[in-house]
């Protein structure tokens, strides 16, 4: 049988019934619960330092940015590799409705399936679309002028006949060609309205940037209109292979086709450079992209509104880098400089005496890093003026005066097959190599090469004549052990075969044989 409970605790059950039913009519009276006892913690909360943005900068640069379309009445037939076309081509695209959104909006600004066509065609006004310019480009741009001057790539214009600007805003206006510099990718546009004065923007000073600083790029990637994207600087100094002044910075700001021509900006605002590659093996961002340095773009852009054209120093020389092999067989306490494998007969450096074997160590007394940095170098003296080149000879500095002239707008090189040499073949088994001399006497001809040699991993080939040896005429093979031995006597560890194939000179060090 239960117990009963004692009055006290019957009276403490009653008060405890009473005060619940008393809250519960505060509640019903008053509103929810939380209005009277809070149920919750508070959320959570972080009472970090705000992060600084680039909304400040991209507000006031992106007006003097634009979206350059570019028309041509003859339209290459070829996917254009960065020019903001083929945006969405893929299998299965010429199999959507005629009336899809994606397939009106390709034929308005990519041509069916994204694809102009196929490779080596051209098409011509009227084939698809009688009476109107076809697009052929997009890209981007950016003013560098209050009266309409603008700036993109080389690329983005070559193929055409007529150029739109598209500013931030969305208007639209015509702009002629002023010039263009293929070599360094470079192309100015001009916006005639004198009504307009355009926000533009300046280069900045690119060797005061660091890897690791922060860049900003504004474009038109796919067509789609100003968009912003940042990233920092990766590296300095990219050889891309585009050409003879190759010296890329390279940002992992996401950049895309139709980007090309855009501007990459710093914190304050300055253009430090213009993209105008991608790595990719999709054909998208991967976080890879090349732009060209501002200090090589203002140089290019003010001679093009100067003149129309650029006009660049030549020397006329054929160089090669400078490698530790090729330093070490020529005494060189470094691996820098360019090393000369053949002055252009007739040429300014030929004239001034320069010769095969001389290593171009400084311009004016500026050092020169590599054959990339001479040739910038040069190129950045007006023709007309003299250099003062300083050039490494058999042990020795010495200083030779040379006056440059204007690059010629076609540099011939023969290409000329050699044939057989007749004659006795002799073994340098030590290197791998068999020679014969050659008909004319001057050097020795490789006829055969031991694939698993130092000699065929330098990349001499059959066909090479071997000319000289540490700048020692060779006539046979007793020059060339005997400058193998003077060599090895002076502590050298590489001797230096300057080679010529195809009337193309060229230098391999080659190391000394042990034994």
């Amino acid at each position: 049988m239960p117990k009963e409970k004692s009055p006290s605790l019957y009276r403490k059950s009653l008060i405890a019934v009473a005060m619940t039913s008393a809250l519960a009519g505060a509640v019903l009276a008053n509103g929810p619960l939380s209005a009277v006892v809070s149920a919750y913690a508070d959320p959570v909360s972080v009472d970090a330092p705000a992060q600084p943005g680039f909304a400040d900068v991209v507000a006031k640069v992106s007006p003097a940015v634009v979206s350059v379309r570019v028309n041509s009445d003859v339209r290459p037939a070829s996917d254009p590799s960065d020019q903001g076309q083929g945006f969405f081509s893929g299998p299965g695209f010429d199999q959507l409705p005629d009336d899809h959104p994606l397939k009106r909006f390709f034929r308005e600004f990519g041509g069916e399936g994204g694809q102009w066509g196929r490779p080596g065609s051209k098409q011509k006004r009227g084939e698809n679309r009688p009476g109107r310019e076809r697009p052929v480009a997009q890209g981007s741009g950016f003013f560098i002028s209050e009266d309409g001057y603008l700036v993109t790539n080389n690329h983005v214009v070559s193929d055409g006949d007529a150029y739109t600007v598209v500013l931030d805003d969305g208007t639209e206006l015509d702009a002629k060609l002023v010039g263009t510099d293929p070599r360094t990718d470079l192309a100015v546009l001009k916006v005639n309205d004198p009504k307009r004065k355009f926000t533009y923007v300046a280069f900045g000073d690119d060797n005061k940037i660091r890897v690791g600083d922060w860049v900003v790029a504004v474009g038109n990637p796919f067509g789609l209109g100003g968009t912003v994207t940042a990233g920092i600087v990766s590296a300095r100094g990219r050889d891309i292979g585009a050409g003879p002044y190759d010296d890329f910075i390279q940002i992992d700001a996401a950049v895309n086709r139709g980007n090309s021509g855009g501007p990459a900006f710093n914190q304050q605002g300055q253009v430090i450079g213009i993209n105008t590659a991608i790595f990719s093996p999709s054909g998208g961002s991967v976080g890879i992209a090349f732009a060209i340095p501002a200090s090589t773009a203002k140089q290019v852009v003010d001679q093009i509104i100067k003149t129309g054209s650029v006009q660049r120093g030549w020397i006329g020389v054929q160089i090669q880098p400078v490698t530790k092999e090729i330093a070490e067989s020529l005494g060189l306490s470094e691996a820098k400089g360019a090393i000369v494998a053949s002055p252009q007969d007739g040429g300014p450096a030929a004239k001034a005496g320069i010769e095969a074997g001389d290593v171009i160590t400084a311009v004016n007394g500026e050092t020169v890093d590599d054959s990339r940095d001479l040739a910038r170098k040069v190129a950045a003296i007006a023709p007309g003026q003299k250099a003062e080149l300083t050039v490494w000879r058999k042990n020795k500095a010495m200083t030779i005066n040379v006056e440059i002239t204007s690059m010629p707008k076609n540099v011939e090189q023969a290409n000329t097959e050699k044939p057989a040499q007749p004659g006795k073949p002799e073994s340098l088994d030590s290197y791998g190599l068999t020679v014969v001399p050659s008909d004319d006497g001057k050097g020795v001809v490789v006829t055969d090469v031991d694939p698993d040699s130092d000699a065929a991993d330098k990349g001499i080939r059959s066909g090479d004549t071997i000319v000289s040896v540490n700048n020692k005429p060779v006539k046979g093979v007793g020059d060339i052990n005997a400058a193998i031995a003077d060599a090895a006597k002076s502590g050298r560890s590489a001797v230096l075969l300057q080679l010529q194939s195809n009337d193309q000179s060229r230098f391999v060090a080659l190391p000394i044989a042990k034994g």
